[in-house]
């Protein structure tokens, strides 16, 4: 099923055709009445004129994060205040937060691509959807809620927080699909063993929405097994209005609708355009934002474009799932670490469950790295030589896929912290 399949089956050429004219009209616009973008191209040595063909996006100035906090509260809007209907904020921990404005066209061209998403992936009418992210200034809840009631489904707002009565509300209102973070979704199906809530037998959920956080695709493996349910990959950030893409029943690559957004994907050293099939940093240019527009912008995200054609039909085009950031890279003695190669990793392991956290520590010169890794009840014990064995295994798992040596600390069933929202996976106490 399709939401718009003139749009989301339009043939390459056209849908390229309708890129170019978004972009040379958003251009033309951000130039003549937005002092930012006006002295940035100006700075860049480009004008309107220059962009006679898609390509030549490439002659535009990058936008990073650093830009939207220079500019904070709102000093790259472009609507008026009286047009403005919504703000979000991000969650930074640093420095000015990053605040985001929309205009009721703003939220109904996101509420659209969530419409297509979810239909994407078989949710509609006659389905009832949990949105257990959070509501306020995190775009997450509200986006797929306004995304849900668009295609006809009963939303249950549930937010973040207060697991065992949203498994409770799970069972009663016979919900059929739930949005979260991957953590809290593994953290739920451990609360409701505790609860003697069996997920694939008590519940009727049979499809998860997941984001918010990197996850790999052994964790979507582990989640479809434990609770039976099809898990699928959200993905948005809040700069570009917040969750907005998503997989479609094949699984394979997230499409981005290009009526939407242009993307590239870039060196992250060389800032060189990458093409279709090479890693690299996601940049993105959203076409239809009206109070804060953004044109390539770099989200940090590694990922690529796929070059094959999706058995669904849409034409859009698609990235691979996200398998880390070009900044949240941790460095051990000269090796590139990502949190999401840890939990590959480790997913393979049968006695391991979903949770782990990354410590680092720095003694004199060198860098050390300790994975602390939560066991399954059925694989601890108290048997000494047993442990260690374990231990080693671990350890070594971890050394052959990261080249670098780890330490694995085994700790108890539920011992590691839960996080109702983002899990934070790493503590870099060289940073202390």
């Amino acid at each position: 099923m399709y939401w718009n399949q003139k749009i989301e089956c339009m043939p390459t050429g056209e849908l390229k055709k309708l890129q170019y004219e978004g972009l040379k009209q958003l251009v033309e616009r951000l130039y003549s009445f937005n002092t930012f973008y006006h002295d940035k191209m100006k700075a860049a040595n480009v004008r309107p004129n220059d962009i006679t063909s898609l390509s030549d996006i490439s002659k535009l100035p990058f936008m990073n994060k650093s830009d939207l906090r220079d500019n904070y509260p709102t000093k790259m809007f472009t609507s008026p205040r009286k047009d403005v209907v919504r703000y979000h904020v991000s969650s930074g921990t640093t420095g000015k937060p990053t605040l985001v404005g929309y205009t009721q066209n703003d939220i109904d061209f996101w509420t659209e691509s969530l419409a297509r998403a979810l239909t994407s992936i078989g949710i509609g009418d006659g389905d009832a959807i949990q949105v257990s992210y959070g509501y306020g200034l995190f775009t997450g809840g509200l986006g797929l809620h306004y995304g849900a009631e668009k295609v006809g489904a009963t939303v249950l707002p549930a937010s973040t927080g207060n697991t065992e009565r949203q498994l409770e509300l799970m069972i009663d209102l016979e919900i059929t699909a739930i949005a979260c973070t991957p953590s809290y979704l593994v953290h739920m199906g451990d609360v409701a063993k505790k609860m003697g809530i069996s997920m694939q037998k008590d519940t009727k959920l049979r499809k998860a929405v997941l984001g918010a956080e990197p996850w790999s695709d052994n964790m979507r493996s582990h989640i479809e097994k434990e609770l039976g349910i099809k898990a699928y990959d959200i993905y948005g950030t809040s700069e570009i209005s917040g969750p907005m893409f998503t997989e479609c029943k094949e699984k394979k690559g997230i499409h981005v609708w290009g009526d939407i957004a242009i993307m590239e994907i870039i060196d992250p050293d060389t800032e060189e355009s990458l093409g279709p099939g090479q890693e690299g940093e996601l940049v993105m240019t959203v076409l239809k934002k009206e109070a804060m527009p953004m044109i390539r912008y770099r989200i940090k995200d590694l990922t690529m474009i796929m070059d094959s054609e999706c058995g669904c039909g849409r034409t859009s085009p698609r990235i691979r799932r996200i398998t880390g950031r070009s900044d949240d890279m941790l460095i051990i003695r000269g090796i590139n670490v990502f949190p999401s190669q840890v939990e590959h990793t480790l997913m393979q392991i049968p006695e391991v469950c979903g949770q782990y956290m990354i410590v680092v520590d720095r003694e004199g010169a060198l860098d050390y790295m300790t994975v602390q890794v939560e066991l399954r009840p059925e694989a601890f014990s108290d048997k000494v030589d047993d442990m260690l064995k374990l231990k080693r295994r671990i350890s070594n798992e971890l050394k052959k896929y990261l080249n670098v040596a780890v330490e694995a600390e085994l700790m108890a069933p539920g011992s590691l912290p839960r996080f109702e929202g983002k899990a934070k996976r790493v503590v870099d106490r060289r940073k202390l």
